[in-house]
């Protein structure tokens, strides 16, 4: 098993838990893709 900060990570996730992580992750993307949106805006900006 993993261990991480000192306790055991449990092995297998229930379905809620893995849907939790994915809907977890793809917020995650969706802000990482409106910052690279927003610093291709900027550039363009510049360099325009």
């Amino acid at each position: 098993m993993c261990q991480d900060f000192g306790y055991e990570m449990r092995r297998f996730l229930t379905k809620e838990e893995k849907i939790e992580i994915l809907k977890e992750y793809k917020k995650n993307l969706e802000t990482e893709a409106k910052a690279v949106e927003e610093r291709m805006k900027d550039l363009e900006k510049r360099f325009n």
